[in-house]
């Protein structure tokens, strides 16, 4: 599909997750069929289109980071991987720490609805912004940005055979199931658009925003296509930050809500002997608190490990300058740079005003000193552990390191690592009982079923 059909497909249709929040009023009775004036059904003004706009800012917040049980896809998306523990009772959360392949798991529809709810959205505002604000080419580029982003997500994180459904009018169309790199060209050709399109106020933290949005999915669709990434964050300064927001009025942020607060999530430490030591290293980026009390589930003796980069208001960090960086520097890599490889990651490494401040109550880690070149090893291995090890220090729990495991067991031939599952993900003895499962994915939700075109997952390939 070239990039015109792609892009006149995408404006076609509003998403079916959109469509539930929209029922029709069964009841005639003029005194309780009244209109919601805090509901924006269809832009037919300029403070509707501006509202569908801000509705959308909103609803990536909520997908991210912002609403629980379903919870938010940087948490739950992280108990997948080493980042997180559930330390709660609830079944969904427990199988998908586990690894259990479960798509009856009724927490798996919360994410996928919402990260479509920010899709749709954004269709929507883009076509209202263009009809009655037509000078506003900057919020139309955002919403491009998070068309992008929204996919970039989606291929990150499930399995392959996404369908992206939709309507046209009152009718639902539903469909096709498209594999993860069709999404990762998507979220490209969108970030091409809002490149294009940016101009005015904030137009540069927009243009930004889409060049780490362009960068990271050609980084998803393999080795191959790290030249290009670092080419588009080649102008992303290191001080950018796109971040959302979170208020006791609206939201709070769920890394305090889940972890620090409620303990129903705990850290991952060197999770099932192959985990990164997010805790046991001391790390500034990732400030911890060991206890004194246990985890939720009081069945098990385990004492809580709470984060402390975030506090109940904290904003989360979408994409910044320190991933283009850490972009420019993998590219280095694959190109047979190391010395440039490893001037960019200890620059960033010793820039102790990067690091996050640490929450009160918490106490930061030393300093980082520059690292040495590990040297070359087979497939480079050596210096592939330090560059995803860094990546994963950096953007702990902002939705990047599913991504990051599932390249790392990917076929070389396929634009990966090549690694084995078993020295990637979590194995062996589950710390609850039972062993880990072979999940190295997020399923689609059950529901998904209901489109006649979809038939559960193409394949699980990494």
């Amino acid at each position: 599909m070239n990039r015109y059909l792609m892009l006149r497909w995408l404006r076609r249709p509003l998403g079916v997750a959109g469509v539930a929040a929209l029922p029709a009023l069964a009841c005639t009775d003029t005194l309780l069929n009244v209109t919601d004036p805090d509901i924006v059904l269809g832009a037919n003004s300029a403070s509707a289109a501006l509202g569908l706009s801000n509705g959308a800012v909103l609803r990536l917040t909520q997908a991210v980071s912002g609403t629980q049980g379903p919870d938010a896809l940087f948490m739950f998306g992280g108990l997948l991987t080493d980042e997180w523990r559930s330390g709660d009772t609830f079944i969904q959360r427990n199988t998908m720490d586990q690894r259990i392949w479960d798509p009856n798991n009724t927490f798996n529809a919360g994410p996928f609805r919402n990260l479509n709810r920010v899709r749709t959205q954004a269709l929507l505002a883009i076509d209202g912004l263009r009809t009655y604000l037509p000078d506003s080419a900057a919020a139309v580029a955002r919403m491009f940005d998070f068309l992008g982003y929204t996919e970039v997500l989606l291929g990150e994180h499930y399995c392959n055979g996404i369908p992206l459904s939709g309507i046209s009018g009152t009718n639902i169309v539903f469909g096709d199931p498209i594999a993860n790199d069709s999404l990762f060209k998507l979220a490209i050709a969108n970030a091409d658009s809002a490149l294009a399109i940016a101009r005015g106020p904030d137009s540069a933290r927009v243009v930004q925003f889409a060049g780490v949005i362009k960068g990271r999915a050609l980084l998803d669709r393999g080795r191959g296509f790290l030249p290009a990434a670092a080419a588009a964050v080649a102008t992303v300064p290191l001080a950018f930050r796109f971040d959302v927001t979170h208020s006791l009025n609206v939201n709070d942020n769920q890394m305090w809500a889940l972890n620090a607060s409620s303990r129903r999530y705990t850290m991952g430490d060197v999770e099932g002997g192959t985990g990164l030591p997010y805790v046991t290293a001391n790390d500034p980026r990732i400030t911890t608190k060991t206890g004194p009390d246990g985890i939720f589930d009081s069945a098990f003796p385990i004492t809580i490990i709470r984060q402390g980069i975030w506090g109940r208001t904290s904003n989360v960090t979408l994409a910044s300058g320190i991933e283009a960086q850490l972009i420019t520097a993998e590219a280095a890599l694959q190109a047979n740079d190391p010395a440039t490889w490893l001037s960019i990651i200890n620059t960033l490494r010793t820039n102790a005003a990067l690091y996050p401040a640490a929450q009160t109550g918490f106490t930061r880690g030393p300093n980082l000193t520059a690292l040495a070149d590990p040297g070359p090893s087979t497939n480079d291995s050596l210096r592939v552990d330090v560059m995803y090890r860094e990546r994963a220090f950096w953007m702990f729990s902002t939705g990047h390191r599913l991504a990051d495991m599932r390249r790392l067991v990917r076929p070389t031939t396929a634009g990966g690592y090549g690694r084995a599952d078993s020295t990637v993900y979590p194995k062996g003895a589950w710390f609850k009982g039972g062993n880990y499962g072979t999940a190295i994915q997020m399923v689609l939700p059950v529901e998904e079923l209901n489109n006649p075109n979809f038939h559960g997952c193409g394949d699980r390939n990494p």
